[in-house]
């Protein structure tokens, strides 16, 4: 019996089950959620720090982002809230388009 004991997607118990495997899960209270999110946070940035490639990357920054939404939402924050905060916070001081590395400031 393998023992995982993370976070997973909805759907996973349904493709365990399908498989022809049984599992055992938990719903966790909001205090287990949010610390299971953060910690699925990492993982996921882990994951995508070891990609070996660009279609790897992106696969890995899509599972990165559905985290991210659904930590924002866990916050009650929409994804549209979070959009446009992102999109004031780009608005005000910029993006990352011009690839400056800050050296030094006198």
């Amino acid at each position: 019996m393998k023992t995982s004991n993370k976070l997973v997607r909805d759907k996973i118990p349904q493709i365990i089950e399908t498989s022809g495997k049984s599992y055992n899960v938990k719903v966790l209270s909001e205090e287990e959620y949010e610390t299971a999110l953060k910690l699925k946070m990492q993982e996921e940035l882990n994951e995508f720090l070891e990609a070996k490639d660009s279609n790897e990357q992106i696969l890995e920054l899509a599972d990165l982002l559905e985290v991210v939404y659904s930590f924002a939402l866990s916050q009650g924050t929409t994804v549209e809230e979070l959009e446009n905060i992102r999109k004031q916070k780009h608005d005000e001081r910029g993006g990352f388009d011009k690839k400056l590395m800050l050296l030094t400031v006198q």
